[in-house]
């Protein structure tokens, strides 16, 4: 199975990356500026603070074995599009990934610790691990198909493709929503509003509900937030 690693690496990467709205062109000075940037980077810090140990006894508390040892990194490419995302490094340390379009783009310290508390549970639900087994079975079961067909090796390698895509995609959706629960329990017990911190979905594209779409409509992750929340201040 060691040749189907490239392509499920490739169908996680794009399976866990949350797509965020770009920063509309600045027109500030360059004081007015810095001091901005200075106010996301401070907030950023402040953030990760409270969120992260928050984060790690959440993880503790639900697992077994797995890295609790969250490791926060930030990509300085100022040209990328806003984004975040969670990965492990090679020896299963989680990694939670931000990017500076990422942190200058949210509007308060709500959303900035919702969407790393959706990072978090991303990890501590191990849905890296489920979609590269959902991708491994995927490959194999199109590549099978493809073969017993009496398709051509290059016909193969395409289904082995295509079927690495559909299988990381196949429980996207569920596992997006799923982040968003524990996401938002791990923003309340931060002491954020996870209500507040989710308004960012009104401001990117609704996804709807296309077919083999790797984000549930906004609608629907809105809907688990609020009812989250209402449980946990019942309690």
């Amino acid at each position: 199975m060691t040749r189907l690693l490239p392509l499920i690496a490739l169908a996680l990467l794009s399976a866990c990356a949350a797509p965020l709205p770009a920063p509309a062109p600045s027109t500030l000075g360059g004081s007015e500026a810095q001091q901005r940037a200075n106010r996301a980077a401070r907030q950023f810090v402040q953030v990760v603070q409270t969120v992260e140990p928050v984060a790690e006894r959440e993880c503790r508390e639900r697992t077994r074995g797995l890295n609790c040892d969250f490791q926060i990194v930030i990509d300085d490419r100022a040209e990328l599009a806003p984004n975040a995302f969670q990965t492990v490094d090679r020896f299963g340390r989680p990694i939670l990934a931000f990017n500076i379009g990422m942190i200058n783009s949210v509007r308060n310290a709500d959303e900035l610790a919702f969407v790393m508390g959706h990072e978090a549970a991303h990890h501590i639900l191990d849905h890296l691990a489920k979609t590269k087994q959902s991708a491994t079975i995927g490959a194999v079961v199109f590549a099978g198909i493809a073969a017993i067909s009496g398709a051509e090796a290059e016909a193969v390698r395409n289904a082995e493709q295509l079927g690495a895509a559909v299988g990381a995609r196949t429980y996207s959706k569920e596992f997006e929503l799923e982040a968003d629960q524990l996401g938002t329990i791990i923003t309340y017990r931060a002491g954020f509003d996870p209500l507040r911190g989710a308004e960012f979905f009104a401001r990117i594209p609704d996804p709807g509900n296309r077919f083999l779409g790797s984000h549930p409509p906004n609608a629907a992750r809105l809907k688990i937030v609020a009812e989250t929340e209402k449980a946990l201040r019942q309690r």
